[in-house]
């Protein structure tokens, strides 16, 4: 019996959402990504029965990548689905897991396992995140509700991203790291309302600015994280329009020509959140190794590593960093940048955007290059020579970027805003294109609808 055949009888318990069996059209797309959106933020103020007072935000450095409210049932966020992922990824492109993905039959079990995959580890960092005092009841009698709530609250994330990915617009996980980070810029740049412990100072960026025009001389420190947030932005969006552009003729018509664009950011923002979730497991673990009485990735201490490698892996925050602890600036960057790269060749290739994919697929669609011979072969040799270059390049900017973002103190986090940027950047694209299909319904066919 192989593993497909012990798998799918569990696949089939599994709740599923249903596919749509026509073209969803832009508006009900937009109904339904808008309907996802108001649940997602209303399960974000549903707090957790019986958690104690003492809980501790152990990801609230990465808690804008997490898309979770902290101290409710959503507090794990998209934890769960990005860890199933990189899991996946790391076996299928080692080789372990022997998937075709450009197979319809073998796309359908990699999706079937990492949902069960996701589950598990749902279930798993929840129980994690209780016993070890992170998230602690406020009795032990509370213990396992308190599990149950996040437990719930987790599976409940996994089908409102399945909904989202097959009747809305974009991803689940996207649309959910976008809101939150959004909603934390709004909040940290415009809140009038009293910091805690000031009374009469706002706590926003902005007010606290003008009120400190009001009282002293002007701390212009108050506006870096916005400055912050603007800098990436403008960045990112020069990035998303920056690619290389391969010139196509249509060998069945005569003068037809068109090219086929190669952006910068090839693998776009999926290898930052896999790295920063995949990081965000190596403090899970610690925690847990703590527990368990074998501190192997370091001590952690309210909810914060305090020594080892789980130290050096979190996330530096503040410019006061470079100087107090260069070492542990240089080892997180290194290291964060390094896995960007991994995970955009991972994902370049699990994705069928590789150039074997794409030679496949021009090919298939009666392209050929100007000046050279038609052939398949031809197309890869020639891809071959652009997609690995900027898969990597495109692969360690984001990193960077993301890195140095997070050093500033940008609003949302710097690698939040990075991701929310992009997102956003090919969710306009993704609404232009369906809204030009609704619009014109014979470019269905060119542009790739149904």
């Amino acid at each position: 019996m192989n593993m497909k055949e012990i798998f799918q009888p569990i696949f089939s318990l599994l709740p599923q959402v249903r596919s749509p069996t026509y073209r969803v059209p832009f508006k009900e797309k937009l109904k339904w990504t808008g309907v996802i959106l108001i649940l997602y933020f209303i399960l974000g103020q549903i707090a957790l029965f019986g958690l104690s007072a003492t809980a501790v935000d152990q990801f609230a450095q990465l808690r804008a990548v997490l898309a979770g409210e902290f101290g409710s049932i959503i507090t794990l966020g998209i934890g769960p689905i990005v860890s199933a992922s990189i899991i996946l990824q790391l076996l299928v492109g080692g080789g372990i897991l022997k998937l075709d993905l450009s197979t319809h039959e073998d796309k359908a079990f990699f999706q079937g396992l990492q949902k069960t995959l996701a589950i598990v580890f749902t279930l798993f960092e929840a129980a994690v995140l209780v016993f070890t005092g992170t998230l602690a009841a406020s009795s032990p009698s509370l213990t396992w509700l308190v599990i149950l709530q996040i437990f719930i609250g987790g599976i409940l994330i996994i089908f409102l991203d399945e909904v989202v990915s097959k009747w809305g617009f974009g991803s689940g996980v996207g649309l959910f790291i976008a809101a939150g980070v959004a909603q934390q810029i709004i909040v940290g740049s415009f809140n009038f309302l009293s910091a805690p412990g000031q009374p009469g100072v706002p706590s926003g960026a902005i007010p606290q600015f003008f009120y400190s025009l009001t009282t002293s001389q002007p701390d212009f420190s108050l506006l870096l994280p916005v400055l912050a947030v603007i800098v990436v932005f403008l960045i990112v969006v020069y990035a998303e329009s920056m690619r290389v552009e391969i010139p196509l003729s249509y060998g069945g018509v005569k003068g037809a020509r068109g090219k086929y664009p190669l952006k910068f950011i090839y693998a776009s923002n999926m290898p930052v959140i896999l790295a920063s979730a995949l990081l965000l497991n190596v403090q899970l673990f610690a925690a847990l190794f703590q527990k368990l009485g074998f501190p192997i990735l370091g001590e952690v201490s309210n909810g914060q590593a305090i020594s080892g490698l789980a130290y050096y892996l979190t996330v530096p925050s503040g410019l006061g960093v470079l100087f107090t602890d260069p070492l542990k600036v240089l080892v997180y960057g290194v290291v964060f940048i390094l896995l960007c790269v991994v995970f955009s060749w991972l994902w370049v290739e699990l994705s069928g955007i590789g150039p074997k994919q794409v030679a496949k697929q021009l090919h298939g669609m009666g392209m050929q290059i100007p000046g050279f011979r038609s052939s398949r072969a031809q197309f890869e040799r020639i891809l071959k020579k652009y997609i690995p270059v900027i898969t990597v390049m495109g692969g360690a900017f984001v990193g960077l970027l993301a890195f140095g973002a997070d050093l500033t103190g940008a609003l949302g986090g710097g690698t939040g805003v990075l991701l929310t940027v992009g997102i956003v950047y090919k969710l306009y694209e993704e609404i232009a294109q369906e809204q030009l299909m609704d619009m014109h319904p014979m470019l269905r066919n060119f542009l790739g609808g149904d």
